[in-house]
């Protein structure tokens, strides 16, 4: 670790500052996230499916605690592969990888490249074992797979990036999937640029219904998606696996005359409060094997003279059609998990020329979410289980602490200054307690 000089500061030279204070760490916190992950077995079960193409013949730093490294220094809020270089000798973090030093920014980039589509998908199966495990624990008796793609800028020559018209430039064009009630991320799949938003919707969503259908049989399944998923494929693999959903439509010719029949000749009410309606149709596109059930929602704003028609279809049966309609507007939660999965677990820097490295970047990216989510929705009080990772990393991850080493033993002395020691402790103690079998 480079030393600096000491330094004497302007507005009282009694005080000396200097970055040679030795065994310290600034992130005490992260050892809540590994006594939570010994707890879910999470070391445990991505071990078992870490299947690289390793050539090396010796090497101090294994394949597992590489990927443990990347994961942790990802939730301490460390996006740059380099923060090793100065974290190498941190007491917390060579204790939670279980190392004498952490392993160089070379050593993580040559990581990468030991991955191959047979392992990303092996990752995936881990992450699914996870989610298993949590979906049992929590006895949950629904699951809403919430559907969206979102966009990942690139600034280079990366391999597959290309210019994309809705969002108006270059960049990867990802499919993902959270269970809207709990925030869980179930799925990711990277894909270029340029193709459209269902591009491949089926073949990613479908195993993923078949393994909660089979797993999970006592689970009902809905699946909420905004109008770039609906698509007919879609609608036709919901019905055979009984899974509700419901998908916003986009308005044409034929659906605007259904609504105007409702509401055409609706007189004013009160032209100074907005007007909204529901109601109940049948209705069959032409690439519709069959007529379904579409619910149009129709708001007259306040002192406006005409109506405007959302359209959703569905084949929810046992719910009016205003409740439809919020079911589906719950779904704007997932907007949050997707930033939250970007601006805090750098799910969209997509910085390697290979397409092949920056999917595994997303996978480590999904499993750093997952694991921060699993933790604040398990163990944490009440009213804070909605925490944002920035605001979990200032008052649980930063805190100050001192190794002392006695015996056979190390002691990490917390800052006795640290202003939400109370909410640190209550979560150490939830999670001591907890019983994930």
């Amino acid at each position: 670790m480079a030393t600096l000089s000491q330094i004497t500061l302007n507005f009282n030279h009694k005080i000396k500052l200097s970055n040679d204070g030795g065994a310290l760490s600034s992130d005490t916190g992260e050892f809540l996230f590994r006594e939570f992950d010994e707890k879910i077995g999470f070391s445990k079960i991505l071990k078992d499916h870490l299947k690289l193409k390793d050539s090396r013949s010796y090497y101090f730093h294994s394949n597992e605690n590489l990927l443990r490294q990347k994961i942790y220094q990802m939730i301490g809020g460390y996006s740059e592969d380099d923060a090793a270089d100065q974290l190498t000798k941190d007491p917390v973090f060579t204790q939670i990888i279980g190392t004498s030093a952490l392993a160089s920014q070379p050593s993580l980039s040559r990581f990468y490249s030991r991955f191959d589509e047979e392992s990303i998908e092996y990752l995936n199966q881990a992450n699914q074992k996870l989610l298993d495990k949590i979906h049992s624990f929590r006895k949950s008796e629904a699951l809403f797979i919430d559907l969206d793609s979102t966009h990942s800028d690139t600034y280079g020559d990366q391999e597959s990036s290309s210019y994309n018209a809705h969002y108006g430039t270059m960049g990867f064009h990802p499919l993902v999937a959270f269970d809207g009630a709990t925030g869980d991320f179930l799925k990711a799949k990277l894909r270029p640029g340029n193709v459209y938003t269902s591009n491949g919707v089926v073949e990613f969503i479908q195993p993923l219904i078949e393994h909660y259908n089979e797993k999970f049989p006592e689970t009902s399944l809905f699946l909420r998606g905004d109008s770039g998923f609906a698509v007919p494929g879609l609608y036709d693999l919901c019905e055979k696996e009984s899974v509700y959903y419901i998908i916003r439509l986009k308005s044409n010719a034929q659906l605007q005359r259904l609504a105007e029949e409702y509401r055409s000749t609706s007189p004013f009410v009160n032209s100074s409060k907005t007007e909204c309606y529901f109601e109940e149709t049948i209705y069959q596109a032409k690439s519709w094997s069959k007529p379904r059930k579409v619910i149009i929602h129709s708001v007259r704003p306040a002192g406006e003279m005409f109506f405007h028609h959302s359209f959703f279809v569905t084949n929810f049966d046992v719910a009016s059609p205003q409740d439809i309609v919020l079911a589906y507007k719950k779904r704007g939660t997932m907007e949050n998990y997707i930033k939250e999965a970007k601006n805090g677990f750098y799910m969209d820097k997509m910085n390697s020329h290979s397409y092949l490295i920056n999917e595994v970047k997303m996978m480590l990216s999904l499993l750093a979410y997952n694991l921060t989510n699993w933790l604040r929705t398990l163990c944490f009080p009440q009213g804070q289980r909605t925490m944002q990772i920035e605001s979990i990393r200032t008052r649980l991850i930063k805190v100050a602490s001192k190794l002392v080493k006695s015996g056979r033993s190390l002691y990490f002395k917390l800052s006795s200054s640290f202003v939400y020691q109370k909410f640190f402790w209550n979560v150490m103690g939830q999670l001591q307690k907890l019983q994930i079998e």
